[in-house]
């Protein structure tokens, strides 16, 4: 049974941020790799549930979209990049720097697709909201690389690991900084039990 605060439609929304959750589309359920994003109707949902910032027009847009040649180009490419991305965060979590054509990649994308910011009034206060990009596509990628850049820039990575147990990747917000695996439902458990039989099998 799915814990509603480790899963959102579908999705494991335990990464304490939008780059690690999608690097946590792809599991190991009953020790093999399932694809939580197999196509652009499971890319909508996930969007919606992921915390990415995306305007109300975008997300108004996202379900037409997802029936778009652009749509089925745009899973494709972040796919790959998503790889790219988990390849890079293990060698960091190892002590290693991103290779770089990483690097140049992830800037490149940057450049390609800047978070575009607009000042608007609301409620008679001057506000500075995000605005939209020259397509669905670039909105959604300048709204992923920044969520990506905020990881790689922003975030103690010491407290980036992977769970123990499986292909999880999460941010580390306890106090003491000593969490170990995923989720208790999925991972927690089994290292709980497994620990207890090997003590009991030394006593």
């Amino acid at each position: 049974m799915e814990s509603s605060r480790d899963w959102s439609d579908g999705f494991l929304v335990v990464g304490n941020q939008p780059a690690l959750d999608l690097l946590n589309t792809q599991l190991l359920l009953d020790d093999r790799l399932q694809e939580l994003l197999p196509d652009t109707s499971a890319l909508v949902r996930w969007l919606l549930v992921s915390g990415i910032a995306l305007t109300a027009d975008a997300k108004s847009q996202l379900k037409t979209w997802s029936h778009t040649a652009e749509a089925k180009t745009f899973l494709r490419q972040l796919l790959a990049f998503r790889e790219e991305l988990r390849e890079a965060l293990l060698r960091l979590e190892n002590d290693k720097q991103p290779s770089a054509a990483f690097l140049e990649d992830l800037n490149a994308r940057l450049f390609a697709h800047p978070l575009r910011k607009a000042v608007v009034l609301r409620g008679g206060m001057l506000q500075s909201a995000q605005a939209n990009g020259t397509s669905l596509a670039d909105t959604l990628w300048a709204s992923l690389l920044h969520e990506i850049g905020q990881l790689l820039t922003a975030t103690d990575l010491a407290r980036v690991r992977k769970c123990e147990h499986c292909v999880v990747h999460y941010l580390d917000v306890s106090k003491k900084n000593a969490r170990r695996w995923c989720s208790m439902r999925l991972c927690g458990n089994k290292i709980k039990v497994a620990a207890y039989q090997q003590r009991q099998r030394q006593a």
